[in-house]
């Protein structure tokens, strides 16, 4: 009985953290051509990890709090994402 248990615990910790890990921020931004808005997304993904890390240190008992603050960092690296997009645009219309 302890076996399956044992299992069933390992088996849940493996789907979470495969869960956690699809849901990570993108570092989709060229650090050639952005550099610091590279270098800030690579912030929000280590701000990313060590929350997770704090989340499962903590059995993910944070009330909702460490969650709602990945949302945000999520959130914050889409915008980093469209700020270097409009950089872009701006660049590509002064070539025209």
């Amino acid at each position: 009985m302890k076996r399956i248990a044992t299992a069933a615990v390992i088996a849940g910790l493996a789907m979470t953290t495969a869960a956690i890990a699809q849901q990570m921020p993108v570092r989709d931004v060229s650090g050639r051509r952005h550099p610091n808005i590279a270098a800030a997304q690579r912030l929000v993904d280590q701000a990313y990890k060590r929350i997770t890390d704090a989340q499962q240190a903590n059995e993910f008992d944070l009330d909702g709090h460490a969650q709602r603050a990945k949302e945000l960092l999520d959130q914050a690296n889409q915008e980093l994402k469209r700020a270097a997009e409009a950089s872009n645009e701006d660049h590509d219309h002064d070539r025209h």
